[in-house]
């Protein structure tokens, strides 16, 4: 779907949300929306798209109460917001839209949690993504390093881009709309997505992209939707496999899960981001064992993380089950710098080689 394309589905679909409430109060009836339940008792794979999306279960929020009349007075300045936005074609950070929003009166929100959460709705009502909105988050600064080359419509018109060649050590940033990007052509074999910022530069500094023929991307963390749309289109468009390297903890599986998976509050836009092929390269509870790693003890919040993923249907395989059974058994956790114990060119020169070499993908 073109720019302009979406931007139309986004004001005709906000507007008939808008519209869809004057009928009800016309005919005598209580506004009201209904919307899918969002916790992971309400994730269900679908066997045709191969990702996890909402299931049936559904919450109804009704202005009969004044909790619910508020929200959706809430809901309805921010469609007129939106509305405002596209027609001038201007943009906004979900941070700013959060301040814009003290002005009004009661409408106004007590958290900036509780603003994006209402713009989840609307994705979810209008079935548009905020990118359609025109909102982005604050920042992104999540990067690519490797040999692909794309072009990117920028105010001087459209730039071509090769993300080894063209770029500083840092890479290729990715922006906050990934839409806009073309992809040209690659001579990768794999993507790796790194969590840490440490093992990104480890892996550029001791050129493993060249050597391996990989295009490395931080993850800056929990990676943020633009991040995690530019690994889908990635697989969609070139069909290469997407790893995912993190630390080994049970935070950073749920980095995996929502590379892979997708993330519980936006399943509605799973098939945008999610990447179904997704593999997890490590660092997994067996790695800290069979290579001795520096470790440490697993926190009671750790403890309670890793059995709630045992009962999460997106970890719902025997690998993950032997694997964070294993780690509760021995009750330790490891980050990926902790392969630098064996020497910093451990990690380029013997344990991902022998990983990917496992995996069948070298």
């Amino acid at each position: 779907m073109s720019k302009e394309e979406l931007e139309k589905k986004a004001m005709v679909s906000l507007l008939a949300i808008a519209s869809a409430w004057y009928d009800q109060m016309k005919a005598g009836e209580i506004p009201s929306i209904s919307l899918p339940s969002r916790t992971k008792y309400n994730i269900e794979y679908d066997d045709a798209s191969e990702v996890w999306k909402y299931g049936d279960k559904e919450s109804m929020r009704t202005a009969a109460s004044a909790k619910s009349a508020t929200h959706l007075l809430k809901m309805a300045y921010v469609i007129g917001f939106i509305k405002q936005q596209l027609r001038e074609n201007r943009s906004s950070t979900l941070r700013e839209m959060y301040y814009i929003s003290e002005g009004w009166k009661r409408a106004k929100f007590g958290a900036q949690d509780e603003s994006n959460f209402l713009i989840e709705d609307l994705e979810i009502l209008s079935d548009v993504p905020r990118e359609g909105f025109h909102l982005h988050p604050e920042e992104n600064g999540a990067s690519i390093y490797g040999p692909m080359r794309i072009r990117e419509e920028t105010r001087r018109g459209m730039k071509t881009i090769h993300c080894q060649d063209d770029v500083g050590q840092a890479g290729y940033t990715i922006p906050n709309n990934v839409e806009n990007i073309e992809f040209v052509d690659h001579d990768a074999k794999f993507v790796i997505a790194i969590e840490t910022g440490g093992m990104y530069d480890r892996l550029i500094e001791n050129g493993f992209d060249e050597e391996h023929n990989a295009i490395l991307v931080h993850l800056k963390g929990q990676p943020a939707r633009s991040t995690r749309r530019m690994l889908n289109r990635m697989s969609m468009t070139w069909d290469l496999p997407i790893l995912v390297f993190t630390d080994g903890d049970p935070w950073s599986y749920r980095i995996y899960g929502s590379v892979a998976y997708g993330a519980i509050k936006s399943a509605h836009m799973s098939e945008l981001l999610a990447t179904p092929k997704a593999q997890f390269l490590g660092l997994r509870p067996s790695d800290i064992r069979d290579y001795n790693l520096p470790s440490d003890k697993l926190t009671e919040k750790d403890v309670e993380a890793l059995k709630a993923e045992l009962t999460d249907p997106r970890f719902a395989t025997d690998y993950w089950k032997k694997e964070i059974n294993l780690q509760l058994e021995m009750n330790l956790k490891s980050e990926q710098q902790a392969f630098a114990a064996r020497g910093l060119d451990f990690v380029t020169k013997k344990y991902l080689p022998a990983r990917l070499a496992d995996m069948g993908i070298i």
